[in-house]
């Protein structure tokens, strides 16, 4: 199979290489219509197999290496992009990417985890490990945009916060927490779209707003599927089951109330198409920026605070029932 096909998708992988062997024929009407017709039918596998994904199957999606992030949302939604580099207290995080652009004429914020999309960057950016500098620089911009009246858009992509000593002697949990408290009194429109990995604290560190998007084969969990089974079962081959049992799927969290939306995707998932998926994003964001800003500023914080103080509610009244 090619390097980027995941292993549930060997059906449209055998296809494809039928495909890119008759390309390599003679062309003739008969070929062409042999090629069109496998053309179909990956149309088709692809489709059903994108409908009926297991948990486990999203979470691959989601990590997909082509799979659209920051830079991808920077070019294609957004123009005029200035990024702000650094915390003002110790380094620039590289895996968080922050910066002021226009969306539609409208001046906003952009925030956001940033993988990598080769080795070279991958390592440049920590594979979207955020460190506190980056958790503080994104407070930093913020900030600025309270103060200018800027709206802020922030897209989600990341495994976790980095859990290495340097991170944690320099306050990592700290970070995290004062952005909690801190986003929770922004006041100025905030829209979070979970774009990838939501992967625990790191994730929520930049993820309070006013709306809560996730695209539809992301994930968002407090740990990761691996380190659930290892942890439960003490085995990390059952990661599978880890899944299925954290409810780490976008229908899965609309139904807790943990977010407000799903946007679609191209069929095969977004890394199949990045114009597609950036445009079907366009369109929500631009709905729900009018929406949230319309609202009174009184109205919006009370609103966000009580959206978030409501999560879990549904758990608690299980345990009600259950007593």
């Amino acid at each position: 199979m090619p390097a980027d096909t995941l292993d549930f998708e060997e059906p449209i992988a055998v296809l494809l290489k039928e495909v890119d062997a008759l390309a390599l024929l003679p062309q003739t009407d008969a070929r062409e219509r042999e090629i069109e017709s496998l053309r179909r039918r990956i149309t088709s596998i692809r489709t059903d197999l994108y409908r009926t994904l297991t948990p486990w199957q999203r979470v691959l999606v989601a990590r997909h290496p082509n799979r659209p992030g920051l830079e991808v949302f920077t070019e294609r939604l957004f123009s005029h992009f200035v990024e702000i580099h650094g915390d003002r207290r110790f380094a620039d995080d590289h895996a968080i990417m922050t910066g002021f652009a226009d969306f539609h004429g409208q001046p906003v914020l952009v925030v956001g985890h940033v993988k990598g999309a080769d080795t070279k960057q991958k390592i440049y950016r920590n594979f979207g490990y955020a460190r506190p500098e980056g958790y503080r620089k994104a407070l930093r911009a913020m900030r600025l945009a309270e103060k200018f009246r800027r709206p802020i858009i922030v897209f989600v992509d990341t495994p976790a916060a980095y859990p290495g000593i340097d991170s944690e002697e320099r306050g990592v949990a700290e970070a995290i927490a004062v952005n909690l408290r801190d986003m929770m009194l922004l006041d100025t429109p905030v829209l979070v779209v979970v774009s990838g990995e939501g992967g625990s604290g790191g994730a929520l560190g930049i993820a309070i707003g006013d709306r809560v998007l996730m695209l539809e084969h992301a994930v968002y969990s407090v740990i990761p599927p691996e380190g659930c089974a290892a942890l439960v079962w003490r085995d990390a081959g059952k990661k599978a089951e880890a899944a299925e049992a954290l409810k780490l799927t976008a229908p899965d969290l609309l139904k807790f109330g943990v977010i407000d939306e799903i946007i679609p995707e191209p069929p095969g998932g977004a890394h199949a198409d990045h114009a597609l998926a950036t445009q079907l994003i366009d369109g929500v964001l631009m709905r729900l920026l009018a929406e949230v800003g319309a609202l009174d500023g009184a109205a919006r914080l009370d609103q966000r605070y009580q959206k978030f103080r409501n999560m879990g509610r549904l758990g608690l009244e299980f345990a009600d029932e259950s007593a």
